[in-house]
């Protein structure tokens, strides 16, 4: 991943096609030693290739993967235990909510910008 950021910063610098040695001096500028298997992969997968519409690509390719958030509903339970399963989620917050609010009371006296 460094490498690729590094590859990128050095396009967005201005140099349309970063050879092994740019983006060596990049990470060699913030102390971070280069993985030559890595980068000449990175350079021969690239080489020639516009990095925005491969952006563009992977971009359109993320869209079409779930993303969770989707939360199955339970399955339906005999009789009247529904109400009971709501009240428990409710006390869960005020109790979440409390929480949050004994932990702002305890700044020790000072704020982080006194």
């Amino acid at each position: 991943m460094r490498h690729l950021a590094a590859y990128l910063l050095l396009q967005i610098g201005g140099n349309a096609s970063p050879t092994a040695d740019d983006v060596k001096k990049v990470l060699g500028a913030v102390g971070i030693e280069a993985d030559e298997e890595r980068l000449e992969k990175l350079i021969s997968e690239l080489d020639g290739k516009d990095v925005n519409a491969l952006i563009a690509e992977g971009s359109a390719k993320l869209a079409s993967v779930p993303s969770g958030g989707a939360v199955a509903a339970p399955a339906a339970g005999g009789g009247g235990g529904g109400a009971a399963p709501a009240e428990a989620a409710a006390a869960e917050e005020k109790e979440e909510k409390k929480e949050e609010k004994e932990e702002s009371d305890d700044d020790m006296g000072f704020g982080l910008f006194d």
